[in-house]
């Protein structure tokens, strides 16, 4: 068995796209995963499985979710080794920020460096951004709301054919956290 966290990019818990994390956790529950727990109202959840890899895994919730809900969301699921590398090869001292000024945006394949050559990293100092495996580090020092950097990125060309979710370092920490259990 396994344990891996999945990544829900847009849903909400009210209004468009609202998937309650009780039954989402029936749901996946439903699928065969084990030991299933959700984190917050804004799309993660860890679990065990004794099947298949994160992409089949990802499809799969993906196609459960379409149907028991009536809309597409994306998903991305991701093991306990990758999300701890991903904490463990932060490029920003976490230790040091705060965590509301530092997320990650979990990609769905790699990227080049080449992706990102119409932002000019100057023109948005103090904000930075680096890239690592399937993942983006972004440090904004005012928060996510406010940062010009983070709209720039956010532009649908700059992640064309990618899943892209971001989550706050808190998020981020305590995803390796909750799949850190013994599978």
């Amino acid at each position: 068995m396994t344990t891996y966290a999945a990544l829900l990019r847009g849903i909400n818990v009210g209004g468009n796209k609202k998937l309650p994390m009780a039954e989402l956790r029936a749901l996946m529950t439903g699928l065969g995963y084990d030991s299933v727990q959700t984190y917050l109202q804004s799309g993660q959840a860890a679990f065990t499985a004794g099947h298949g890899d994160a992409e089949s895994l990802a499809a799969e919730l993906a196609k459960a979710i379409e149907e028991r809900f009536g809309f597409s969301v994306d998903v991305l699921v991701r093991d306990h080794a990758y999300l701890k590398a991903v904490v463990e090869a932060c490029p920003f001292p976490a230790a040091e920020l705060a965590a509301k000024q530092l997320h990650v945006t979990y990609l769905s394949g790699p990227v080049a460096p080449e992706r990102y050559a119409d932002i000019d990293p100057a023109a948005h100092l103090p904000e930075e951004f680096r890239l690592g495996d399937r993942a983006l580090y972004l440090y904004a020092p005012d928060g996510l709301g406010r940062s010009k950097l983070a709209e720039a990125l956010a532009r649908p060309r700059i992640h064309k054919g990618l899943i892209a979710t971001t989550r706050n370092w808190n998020t981020v920490v305590k995803l390796v956290e909750l799949t850190a259990g013994e599978a």
